[in-house]
């Protein structure tokens, strides 16, 4: 067991001491102060190292809502829902060689890649924005060029059809609005950023 170092004298550089109060006091300042610098970290180095990595500015994301979860095998599921995909050619062993076919949950942690529109395909899990705060993450079911650009039609596997409100058009996503395909899904830990906020809002801070 390694030996906790000495606490710096009076006249020890003011460097020693904060090193010292990081990473040896036990007192709840300290322990408030790492988790500011674990934030800090994360947000200004990690995260935009990563989204250099992968070619999109939200390499990670928490997903925050139902909209994509199976509550049932995917042959039930597809039973109940495949009047809806059927009407856009997409067959059930089609859906079956779609990327995360079986949904993901609230909670879930999703890695995405940056990708160009033109080579966003039916069926993938497309990020994108939209006038809600978060990126809506669902599935992309049809596809289309116009001289402006690319444009896609998606869809929440949950829910039972594509939204069509004033702040979210599911009926006409321009590529210009894509951030990029969920290619990993890690479960439970976007409930850290999800308690967070949560926290936030109990105390007005958000």
């Amino acid at each position: 067991m390694a030996k906790k170092r000495e606490k710096p004298g009076k006249d020890a550089h003011w460097w020693k001491k904060f090193w010292w109060f990081v990473w040896e006091d036990e007192s709840i300042w300290s322990w408030i102060v790492n988790v500011l610098l674990a934030f800090l970290l994360i947000k200004f180095i990690v995260y935009p190292g990563l989204g250099l990595i992968f070619a999109t500015s939200h390499p990670i994301v928490a997903v925050v809502s139902g909209s994509m979860t199976h509550d049932e095998g995917f042959d039930q599921w597809w039973m109940l829902n495949s009047g809806f995909y059927e009407r856009f050619g997409i067959t059930k062993e089609e859906f079956k060689g779609y990327p995360f076919r079986n949904g993901f949950k609230r909670g879930d942690i999703m890695v995405l890649f940056g990708r160009s529109s033109d080579k966003v395909e039916q069926g993938d899990v497309l990020v994108f924005r939209s006038g809600r705060p978060d990126p809506i993450i669902h599935r992309v079911i049809r596809k289309w060029e116009e001289p402006t650009g690319t444009y896609f039609q998606t869809k929440g596997d949950h829910n039972y059809d594509s939204i069509s409100s004033p702040d979210l058009n599911e009926l006409r996503v321009g590529g210009d609005q894509a951030i990029g395909i969920a290619v990993l899904r890690i479960p439970y830990l976007g409930y850290i950023k999800i308690w967070f906020v949560d926290l936030l809002s109990l105390l007005h801070i958000i």
